[in-house]
């Protein structure tokens, strides 16, 4: 769980800044993201033959 602790002379701004920091380092967005929908075998399948197949990819070009 991500928390922060607001200082004293700190703004709201400034806080939320490393509140959204903090979240996106601990991939919340990408996971929440991921399993707004029911995903199938088939397609949970699918998608992970694409990322290979782009992993093997992107490996191969550089």
């Amino acid at each position: 769980m991500t928390q922060i602790v607001v200082g004293e002379n700190e703004g709201i701004e400034s806080a939320l800044r490393r509140f959204k920091r903090q979240v996106s380092k601990a991939g919340i967005f990408s996971d929440m993201k991921k399993n707004r929908h029911f995903e199938t075998p088939g397609q949970k399948l699918k998608r992970k033959e694409v990322a290979k197949h782009k992993q093997r990819k992107r490996r191969f070009r550089n």
